[in-house]
């Protein structure tokens, strides 16, 4: 148990919303959270988060600041970034970002002229949609290249990548995924980002806790910027920040490094400050940007390596059950937080339905596309399955067992609705035993 039963402030003058805010609680209480990118933040990240830090305009960056007032906050800014940095290693970090898509729209921004090409994965793949897919910006302003995984393995080709990057000389190699649940070789894209002179760029949204928890291999220091919701399994507040090589220049740059690559390297950070404000962004949320720091601070603490390892044990002791009741596991199993449920077998087109089944058992998971899915993204045929939210509730390998036979069994009768509500029983009792706050006050 990580910070349960932990006393959360209710609403004192609006009876509507403090009673929703109640409903939304208890929701969460009873329920197995299992969608990937969701976690539950402390009751500090949360005080941080609904501060008086939400009654400050701060445009600029610290000590750079259009309006006066911002002693406190310059301070609470810089707080925030040298605990990012020391958390991941970082030269450079910026905290401002709103939330993962407008930060990888400023680094686009930052490093790319409209029309030229980015390289990132499909979203039918594992990619994000700000990776290059067809409804999204970065389709729209700039020319965008998909890259696939092995059809048979579902693992990532870089023979494959390396092809397609040669040929059609990305400015920027995106790396990072939403739906990929194995480890990523970010220095294999650098080197071939290297290769065709593009800029490295990793999101890591979903792994970062992972990262810091020492569970997965890191893009720093080699990959140029590196961008990072700060929820997921980072468990901080709705945000985002951005990291790259360097900070005003002051960068020990290797010997043998040509005048147009140290000039990179060196221009690097202002470009990246400067896209996100002015270029994308007005006064930064300084609240959010508190409640960031608070996080970094928890995940400093020596508990939440152990968080992290237990993140990942639990989410390869699920794929595991659900593979040995006969339920596809894309990769067959996963390194990560996250595993990738293939329902074909069961039906095309089932992903939505098995995602309605299970929530009516109390089990909360998304439909999701699978590698060379020939359904609609509305009505795909995978099932997304995570655990960051089930261990800070304090589950481990023994709940996880249970509850691979409740998924699997709900799985292969997606019908049965009289077993969904056998289900959900099961799993209120469950959810009493690992508590995450105490509720509101009416």
């Amino acid at each position: 148990m990580v910070y349960a039963m932990q006393k959360t402030i209710g609403l004192q003058g609006d009876a509507q919303m403090q009673a929703l805010l109640v409903r939304e609680l208890r929701r969460q209480q009873q329920t197995l959270q299992m969608i990937p990118s969701e976690n539950y933040a402390s009751a500090d990240v949360l005080r941080a988060n609904g501060s008086v830090l939400s009654n400050k305009y701060a445009e600029g960056y610290a000590g750079k600041r259009y309006y006066q007032g911002n002693e406190v906050v310059d301070e609470i800014e810089e707080v925030a970034i040298a605990r990012a940095k020391k958390l991941f290693g970082a030269q450079h970090v910026n905290v401002q970002p709103y939330s993962g898509s407008p930060a990888n729209m400023a680094v686009y921004h930052a490093l790319l002229k409209p029309g030229e090409k980015i390289l990132g994965m499909k979203l039918s793949m594992g990619g994000h949609l700000t990776h290059g897919h067809g409804v999204n910006f970065s389709s729209r302003y700039f020319k965008a290249v998909q890259y696939d995984v092995d059809e048979k393995t579902g693992l990532l080709d870089f023979e494959a990548l390396r092809k397609i990057a040669l040929k059609e000389k990305p400015q920027i190699i995106v790396s990072g995924a939403t739906a990929y649940p194995r480890m990523i070789d970010f220095k294999a894209f650098d080197e071939i980002a290297q290769e065709v002179g593009a800029y490295s760029f990793a999101d890591i949204s979903h792994i970062a806790g992972l990262v810091v928890g020492g569970v997965h291999k890191s893009p720093l220091p080699f990959t140029d910027v590196v961008m990072s919701t700060t929820h997921k399994t980072l468990r901080g507040p709705r945000g985002a920040m951005l990291m790259c090589k360097n900070e005003d220049g002051v960068v020990v740059i290797p010997e043998g490094v040509d005048e147009k690559e140290r000039f990179k390297l060196k221009d690097l950070a202002r470009k990246i400050d400067s896209a996100v404000f002015p270029g994308l962004q007005g006064g930064p949320h300084m609240q959010s940007i508190a409640a960031k720091a608070v996080a970094f601070h928890e995940a400093l603490q020596p508990e939440f390596k152990s968080y992290a390892i237990q993140v990942v044990r639990n989410a390869k002791v699920l794929a595991l059950v659900l593979m040995e009741h006969g339920i596809k596991v894309v990769t067959e199993g996963t390194d990560t937080h996250l595993v990738l449920v293939d329902l074909r077998p069961q039906g095309k087109s089932v992903g939505r339905e098995a995602a309605v089944a299970l929530e009516r058992a109390g089990i909360v998971a998304n439909a999701n596309t699978v590698p060379f899915d020939t359904a609609s993204p509305f009505m795909p045929s995978g099932l997304r399955l995570g655990t960051p939210a089930l261990t800070t509730r304090g589950m481990r390998e023994s709940e996880m067992k249970e509850i691979g036979g409740w998924i699997s069994a709900i799985l292969l009768d997606l019908k049965n609705t009289e077993l969904q509500l056998r289900v959900r029983a099961c799993v209120e009792e469950l959810c009493a035993r690992f508590p995450i706050y105490t509720e509101l006050e009416e």
